[in-house]
């Protein structure tokens, strides 16, 4: 596959959105039994006498969805080098199954490295939002993207 988006390619201001994905029950449940194993993500009377009410997705799962509708809308189309980490993650409203998320990148910050010409560094916000608009996920990040003239 062709990488078509460099670190140029992202303007301060710009926003890139991200999804749908739907959220399905089993999804829960599986992500539960293998990384979050709470009561509350894997059985439904647990989920019942919790804060949320019903079953609902890890916060973790929350920001695999989220990463997975980021590659899909521009990462595996990107000279991305990996991330060196996020930042100011929050779980702001529970997900459940049959949700439908979506949601958005904005561009905060975009720089050459010093120590690594061929590199740029962007720094984004991320929102991922529930069919309703509400937003279930924020979170803030650098990541890392060949230059195109290093490409050339």
């Amino acid at each position: 596959m062709e990488r078509t988006i460099h670190w140029e390619d992202f303007e301060v201001g710009q926003t890139r959105p991200y999804g749908p994905l739907v959220v399905t029950r089993e999804a829960i449940i599986e992500f539960a039994r293998q990384w979050d194993p709470q009561p509350f993500h894997l059985e439904d009377a647990a989920a019942a006498g919790s804060l949320f009410g019903r079953l609902a997705a890890s916060g973790w799962h929350t920001c695999a969805m989220t990463m997975r509708m980021l590659c899909d809308a521009y990462l595996l189309r990107s000279a991305s080098l990996g991330s060196p980490g996020v930042e100011n993650l929050r779980w702001l409203q529970p997900v459940y199954a049959g949700d439908t998320l979506s949601g958005s990148l904005t561009v905060l910050e975009a720089r050459a490295s010093e120590s690594r010409p061929a590199m740029g560094l962007v720094r984004s916000r991320w929102v991922t939002v529930n069919q309703l608009g509400q937003p279930v996920l924020t979170m803030e990040g650098w990541g890392m993207f060949r230059r195109r003239a290093a490409a050339d």
